[in-house]
C-alpha cells in the first residue's frame, strides 16, 4: 500500500515540478513592465490583421523557419531554445494565411495512442538529428498529454496562434535539427544555447 501511494505521489510531483516550469517560462515569456523591450510578442497576435505598423513590427522579428501546410496554415517558428533541465522548447506562431475559417488538422497531433486522447495538439511534431541519427519526440506529462499547445479548434481567416513544443534536447554538440510535422513542409532550425 505505501509503495503504491509512494509512486502516485512521486507523479503528482513530477506533474507539479513540470507545470511549475511551464508557468515560469509563460511567466518569464511575457511583457509585463512598461518599457518596449519585447514589442514583438506582443505585436505577433495581432500580425497581418492589424494596421500596417503592427505588420511592419511583427516582421522585425527573425524567424528560424516558415513551413506551410494545408487549407492555408503557416507555422513561424521563431524560436528553438536548449534549456540547463535537458529540455529543448521550439516556440513560434501558427496562422490561418487563407481566406477562409479552417480547422485545425487533428493530423497534428500524430498517432500514438496516448496523444490522441488529449484532444487537439502539435504531438505528431518530431525533430531529426541528422548526424546523431535520432529522432526526438514531443516529451509527455505522467498522464500522457503532450507538453505541447494543446485544444487547438478553428482559426479564422488571418487568426494567429502562438505554439509551443517541448523535446528532450540533443547533445551540445549538435547546432541543427530538422522540425518536422505532420501535413506541414519540414525545415533545418538552429538550436540556441
Amino acid at each position: 500500500m505505501s509503495v503504491r501511494f509512494t509512486t502516485k505521489a512521486r507523479r503528482g510531483m513530477v506533474a507539479l515540478s513540470v507545470a511549475a516550469g511551464l508557468a515560469l517560462g509563460v511567466a518569464g515569456c511575457g511583457g509585463g513592465g512598461s518599457e518596449d523591450d519585447k514589442p514583438d510578442n506582443l505585436a505577433s497576435a495581432s500580425k497581418g490583421s492589424g494596421s500596417a505598423a503592427d505588420t511592419q513590427e511583427g516582421e522585425s522579428e527573425e524567424s528560424l523557419a516558415e513551413l506551410k501546410g494545408k487549407e492555408g496554415l503557416v507555422l513561424k517558428l521563431t524560436t528553438a531554445e536548449r534549456d540547463s533541465g535537458g529540455f529543448l522548447t521550439v516556440s513560434g506562431d501558427l496562422k490561418n494565411d487563407g481566406a477562409e475559417r479552417v480547422q485545425v488538422p487533428a493530423a497534428l497531433r500524430g498517432d500514438e495512442t496516448e496523444i490522441i486522447q488529449h484532444g487537439r495538439s502539435l504531438g505528431g511534431a518530431t525533430l531529426v538529428d541528422s548526424e546523431g541519427k535520432k529522432r526526438y519526440y514531443v516529451l509527455r506529462d505522467t498522464d500522457g498529454r503532450p507538453l505541447t499547445t494543446t485544444d487547438l479548434g478553428s482559426m479564422k481567416p488571418g487568426e494567429s496562434v502562438p505554439v509551443f513544443m517541448q523535446f528532450p534536447a540533443p547533445p551540445a554538440s549538435t547546432t541543427e535539427v530538422t522540425f518536422q510535422l505532420p501535413t506541414f513542409a519540414s525545415a533545418t532550425i538552429t538550436i540556441s544555447g
